[in-house]
């Protein structure tokens, strides 16, 4: 008796417990559904009066707009086997040529850098920035230091970026993202993505709840939030600033766009830009094309356009403690230290989110205490069941009619919240996983409520919660794309046969500053332009073929407008069945096929051929140089006997690895680095009738004398046929002056 007492007495405690949590909950329930009843209303006016009969915009238009030029800022502490990845897979998958990557690293973890040195010798448009202080410092920290090092590189090649992308490393971005982001600049200051996490298992709840809140908050919350009152808080990936707002960025902060104390500056800008009066936008652009979504989960039952929107996807948190420790770090940012830089304003709506803002550290308790009483009322429901004549425990609440009114209200709306979540996880994931929402919400609370203990406790430990340290969250990059390239030249060369390793190390000893190894070893004489070919073609496992620059068909030429062959450095040797043969001497990035594709109307094949080959071809066909062909005064050498068959075949390699480029010798005269060269080459119009060394000059990238400096060292490297048969023929200089003629 004294047991049944004893829970009597603890159950109506219980009931006034119950009461004040399902009074707050209340409180709370209304407040979402608030929000619910705005979006839906929102949704569904938009709909019958503007979405059924006007056309949808069609996302081809995104393809015709001139590329502006965008950088891509990615902090990377301790991120081995990550950086690569991305880089990889940006230049893969992207859809747009005219960005670069910026990677910040720092002093004190050497094999971070080394994987982004790695990541730079292979792709030209990703830079190394080392951070000054040693880390961890602050993401804000890092970013900082990026954007020093992309006003330098703009100072370096007088390129202006319109818009400052931010990323972590271990996203996955969609196709359509940089055309998206040129649409909008610079209509808009902050330009947000959805985030979509990956799934990893129908069990796996830690890393589950994130989806369903993200799938919630961003194709709901943040869209009632921008209609509301025009802010968006940045997500700290797929967010895109103009220029604008960067530069007002570094003139409030003193040269410091980021503030350095806090842990989520991302959702510090987006009230600073707002306070500016900056355009803040949040956009989901469904896509139509499923190629252009390729990685957008491919269950049956998603939407077929919300499933197919421009977004975000990365790998969450996968334990519990990992899950907590990141959670933590979004409390103090956004709750403890946007309250402390964020004061109540005098707009009730912007004040109205940042309740919603701040309202998790009262949620999130109530929430899990309410789960707990939950599971024990379960249990004495399951005693009541079970025994039959036993105590009816439950009548304490049962018989009290406001515990029953509040009860059946908060079921209500319980059951509203499960009903809202999963409709907005069916859209992107499907069915399955939106019946999966259920049981994660309440593993969902669980790991919220010991974040907020976390975070509590990290402030109180530190008495100020500025001061609480960046507590990096490890990252994961998902395998979706096969590696190329990754064999280096001169392995592939020594498994040939073509070098010995003795060779090769003399090769690497020689090799000058500003040049590739191939480039070296033809220099020196070790290789031939078409085993230089055969080892590329290996190495990015495309096919190799024999190509006389000087033997193609006219209306061949005609089917490759100049000004690709000029920005691509390719020539057409083959057009069969809508199919176009492309030969170049080196990597193409995927973006630049689809772009010949679609400006020439033709599916594009991509072929590697001898080095030489089309640095001569794009000059004769396209700049007309006429004088450039050897064939006519080879063979009346030969005639003459002033030369061997053996001598022609070696006179023709010799001739091919001379050709030495204008933007390779910008890099050998120790002008410009790769990076700079690359980004020069792609804004650089070669339709406009202006040289590139008059353009540079124009530019101010180079000077005069640093010109004719580049000239000289190309001029001393191309070798004419007469000079090449001189240099083999020395003591006959009278014949071949009568060959000449």
């Amino acid at each position: 008796m004294l047991l049944v007492d004893l829970l009597a007495n603890y159950l109506y405690l219980l009931r006034y417990i119950v009461v004040v949590l399902m009074l707050l909950l209340l409180v709370f329930a209304l407040d979402d559904v608030f929000i619910d009843l705005y979006y839906w209303t929102r949704h569904w006016g938009r709909y019958f009066r503007f979405y059924r009969k006007a056309k949808k915009f069609d996302e081809q238009e995104l393809f015709h707009l001139k590329e502006q030029p965008i950088a891509i800022m990615v902090p990377a502490w301790q991120e081995v086997g990550v950086v690569g990845k991305m880089a990889e897979f940006a230049a893969a998958e992207l859809d747009y040529e005219n960005y670069q990557i910026f990677v910040g690293t720092y002093p004190n973890d050497p094999d971070t850098q080394a994987d982004v040195d790695a990541a730079c010798a292979r792709f030209p448009h990703v830079h190394k920035v080392v951070c000054a202080r040693p880390g961890p410092t602050s993401k804000a920290d890092c970013l900082n230091n990026i954007i020093t090092s992309i006003l330098d590189f703009e100072r370096r090649t007088q390129v202006k970026f319109a818009g400052f992308v931010l990323h972590d490393a271990e996203d996955v971005v969609s196709a359509m993202e940089l055309r998206l982001f040129n649409y909008l600049l610079p209509k808009k200051d902050l330009i947000q993505l959805p985030v979509y996490p990956f799934v990893k298992g129908p069990f796996a709840f830690t890393c589950g709840h994130y989806l369903d809140e993200f799938s919630e908050s961003h194709g709901k919350d943040v869209v009632v939030r921008e209609s509301m009152v025009g802010q968006v808080p940045s997500a700290g990936v797929g967010t895109c600033f103009s220029r604008r707002a960067i530069i007002k960025l570094s003139q409030e902060g003193d040269g410091l766009p980021f503030d350095v104390q806090s842990l989520t500056e991302d959702y510090d800008i987006g009230f600073r830009l707002k306070h500016w009066g900056m355009e803040e936008i949040f956009v989901r652009f469904p896509v139509t094309d499923n190629l252009l979504a390729r990685h957008a989960e491919k269950s049956p039952s998603r939407s077929k356009s919300d499933g197919n929107v421009v977004c975000v996807r990365e790998y969450f948190p996968e334990t519990f403690q990992t899950a907590v420790r990141q959670k933590s770090r979004w409390i103090i940012g956004i709750v403890f230290q946007g309250f402390k830089t964020h004061r109540w304003t005098d707009n009730w709506r912007l004040n109205y989110f940042l309740w919603r803002d701040r309202k998790g550290v009262i949620t999130y308790f109530v929430s899990f205490i309410s789960t707990l009483i939950f599971a024990q009322l379960c249990l004495f429901w399951l005693y009541d069941q079970l025994v039959a004549d036993g105590y009816h425990f439950l009548s304490i609440f049962v018989d009290d009619p406001l515990v029953q009114t509040l009860l059946g209200l908060n079921f209500v709306f319980f059951i509203n919240r499960l009903v809202q979540r999963m409709v907005f996880v069916r859209r992107y994931y499907g069915i399955g996983q939106a019946l999966l929402s259920v049981p994660r919400q309440l593993w969902g609370n669980v790991i919220n409520f010991f974040a907020n203990v976390r975070a509590w406790k990290q402030v109180l430990q530190h008495g100020d919660p500025r001061r609480v340290a960046w507590d990096k969250t490890s990252h994961e990059y998902p395998s979706i794309s096969q590696s190329r390239a990754t064999r280096s030249i001169g392995s592939i060369l020594v498994a040939q046969g073509t070098l010995s390793q003795q060779e090769l190390d003399f090769g690497l000893e020689q090799q000058q500053k500003g040049e590739r190894l191939g480039q070296s070893l033809l220099r020196l004489g070790m290789l031939t332009p078409a085993q230089l070919g055969r080892a590329v073609a290996e190495q990015l496992e495309l096919p190799y073929v024999e190509t006389d620059p000087f033997a193609l068909d006219v209306a061949l030429i005609r089917s490759l407008p100049e000004r690709l062959a000029l920005k691509y450095m390719v020539l057409p040797v083959q057009l069969q069945d809508g199919e176009l043969t492309l030969v170049r001497e080196s990597q193409l990035s995927p973006v630049a096929l689809s772009q010949i594709e679609r400006q020439t109307g033709f599916k594009v094949r991509l072929c590697i051929c001898a080095y030489g080959v089309v640095s001569l071809g794009v000059r004769h066909w396209y700049r007309h140089e006429q004088d450039l062909n050897p064939d006519l005064y080879l063979q009346q050498c030969l005639q003459q006997g002033l030369i061997t068959d053996s001598d022609l075949r070696t006179l023709i390699q010799s001739y091919l690895a001379s050709q030495l480029s204008f933007g390779d010798a910008l890099v050998q005269a120790a002008l410009l680095e790769p990076a700079v060269v690359n980004q020069v080459l792609i804004s650089f119009d070669h339709q406009s009738g202006v040289r590139l060394g008059d353009y540079l000059l124009s530019e101010g990238i180079v000077t005069a004398e640093n010109l004719a400096q580049v000239v000289q060292l190309q001029q001393q490297r191309r070798k004419t046929m007469q000079q090449l048969v001189q240099e083999l023929a020395p003591e006959c200089p009278e014949l071949l002056q009568e060959a000449l003629v």
